[in-house]
């Protein structure tokens, strides 16, 4: 699928969602890998967010996911760890394993933010690839 480019940064650099997934991915494996596992989720989220600030990523931290039901805007209390670029939603977790419901959680989040790609990275393994889930609408 075509996806709208991104601008980012004062360099005029062109990403789309691939590219904001791959720049990502990148961060969160230095983090891994200067880090390891056994971390809280919120320590792994504040490094993430510091790598990317870094790299020149847009990002927003902890951003509430307001759901609409026939007209009403409800605040159910749904909260997006990050949304990078405005474009890539990333949840962390620090579990033995991805699990359906995790990826459950992201698909949820992506269809009532109306974005199209989102991230699992899960901190809690010895090879930070193993835990990586991407997802797309």
């Amino acid at each position: 699928m075509i996806t709208e480019p991104r601008r980012h940064g004062g360099t005029e650099k062109i990403l789309n969602d691939s590219g904001v997934t791959d720049l990502i991915i990148r961060s969160a494996i230095e983090v891994h890998r200067t880090l390891g596992p056994g971390l809280l989720e919120s320590a792994y989220e504040e490094c993430l967010c510091y790598e990317l600030t870094l790299n020149g990523m847009p990002l927003e931290r902890q951003k509430s996911l307001p759901l609409t039901y026939k007209g009403l805007r409800l605040d159910c209390g749904y909260r997006m760890d990050i949304v990078v670029a405005e474009c890539v939603v990333v949840e962390l977790k620090c579990v033995e394993k991805i699990l359906p419901i995790h990826e459950a959680q992201l698909l949820t989040y992506l269809k009532l933010s109306g974005l199209r790609t989102g991230l699992v990275l899960n901190f809690h393994t010895h090879v930070l690839k193993d835990g990586i889930k991407r997802l797309v609408l």
